[in-house]
């Protein structure tokens, strides 16, 4: 019975049907055959797709991507570059380290990795080329750094996380402060080291301190976003979903009445991008909760957790084994069916073993925000290479150093918990 799911699941992503239609096929066939005694067995199927979007966690979803598409049309990132630039400075790859920078602060907004991509990518790609970097090298970077986007929050597979396992949205939002805060700091190190070998040079400030300043002061609206978004739920004046709400209409009065570059053409482009965006997610999570009600029933996740204990109760292999795992799909899986489909059968594994839910769901995301810039699904790197021109194969060859670096990463994270949860209980979360 177990098998029947799998195998037409499988034959779905190999006939490239998309995920989700595969998942709701091999959930439909599943109860045509061995469900065919209750009343209705496709109304198992299909109330979902409906209660999946009756969930107030999740509509932060559909309110983040419009946020980050208003502020890629509205001028926000621009400013945000223009800070980092400043900061940067004339130093070896000062626009690399810029454009590292500039990723972690649309992150702390967008909440998505290939919109991070696109907005930044957009402006720093091309300048970097002008500076004479190896085009190549600053798609690389950029799509690295664009996964971070996943990674610091607000992060939109983080909100998936906490719906599907009743992990507080607020809580695993302040784990991944640091995780995405290191993994910036990786990808700075391999630029600098990377462009002195190479001669790489940062463009050089227009001035002083008074200038940096004035920089950063023109770009106070753009700064002052995630202050307002993040300050916002940790404060406890709003919740998550509250708090991307604000971010859209924040976005809006900034795009249309500060920089004034957010015309009435330009908002229809972005809701009607962001209102496709969602029901992608949407109609993937209807599917996928059949899917995992039905594996629940048939007790696959306690199965698995139980062979994989029987195999070894070491926490430190059992873990090397899932990031194994997560590396692995995330080359063929996006980031939010990964979630979807593997969160319920890993996470009773991980805590049986000791491993903090929340703990896990930063690893879990950092291991899938690899999958941004592993082949052959990379999203980030397929944004990347619309944005330049540069031949896919080109830009994978060029991937390898952040890869490595976003690794070693990803290996401190799973094994010092407390880089994931000294904030949450520094707040006492």
């Amino acid at each position: 019975m177990v098998a029947t799911l799998f195998i037409i699941l499988v034959l779905g992503l190999v006939f490239t049907v998309p995920i989700a239609l595969s998942l709701a096929l091999a959930s439909g066939v599943y109860l045509l055959l061995y469900m065919s005694h209750i009343p209705e067995p496709l109304a198992m199927l299909a109330q979902p797709f409906i209660t999946s979007a009756d969930s107030f966690a999740l509509m932060a979803v559909p309110f983040f991507m419009l946020a980050g598409t208003l502020m890629a049309k509205g001028g926000i990132a621009k400013k945000l570059i223009n800070v980092a630039d400043a900061v940067a400075g004339p130093v070896f790859g000062g626009l690399g380290v810029s454009t590292v920078v500039a990723c972690m602060f649309f992150a702390a907004i967008s909440g998505s990795g290939p919109a991070t991509v696109a907005a930044i990518g957009s402006i720093m790609i091309p300048a970097m080329n002008d500076r004479g970097y190896d085009e190549s090298f600053s798609a690389a970077l950029t799509a690295t750094a664009g996964g971070i986007g996943v990674i610091i929050p607000p992060s939109i597979p983080m909100i998936v996380y906490g719906a599907i396992m009743g992990v507080s949205v607020s809580k695993i939002f302040l784990a991944g402060f640091l995780p995405g805060i290191l993994v910036g700091l990786g990808l700075i190190i391999v630029t600098y080291i990377i462009s002195k070998k190479r001669g790489y040079k940062g463009i050089p400030r227009g001035g002083g301190l008074l200038w940096v300043l004035k920089v950063i002061w023109d770009a106070k609206f753009a700064i002052i976003m995630p202050v307002i978004i993040l300050g916002g739920i940790y404060g406890g004046i709003f919740t998550p979903t509250e708090a991307a709400a604000v971010a859209t209409v924040y976005a809006l009065i900034i795009g249309i009445f500060v920089y004034k570059t957010l015309t009435f053409k330009r908002i229809v482009e972005c809701l009607t991008e962001a209102s496709v965006l969602s029901a992608i997610v949407m109609v993937l999570l209807g599917g996928a909760l059949t899917f995992g009600r039905l594996l629940t029933l048939q007790r696959v996740p306690d199965l698995l957790a139980s062979a994989m204990l029987s195999f070894t109760s070491n926490p430190i292999v059992i873990l090397l084994l899932i990031n194994l795992l997560l590396l692995i799909t995330g080359c063929f899986i996006d980031t939010i069916s990964n979630v979807i489909l593997l969160a319920p059968l890993l996470v009773p594994i991980v805590v049986k073993v000791g491993v903090d839910p929340v703990h896990f769901g930063v690893v879990m995301v950092v291991n899938l925000a690899i999958g941004f810039i592993s082949p052959p699904l990379g999203m980030n790197l397929f944004v990347a290479s619309g944005i330049t021109g540069v031949a896919f194969e080109d830009i994978v060859k060029s991937i390898l150093p952040f890869f490595l670096i976003t690794v070693v990463s990803l290996l401190i994270i799973t094994y010092v918990p407390s880089v994931s949860l000294f904030l949450p209980k520094l707040l006492g979360y």
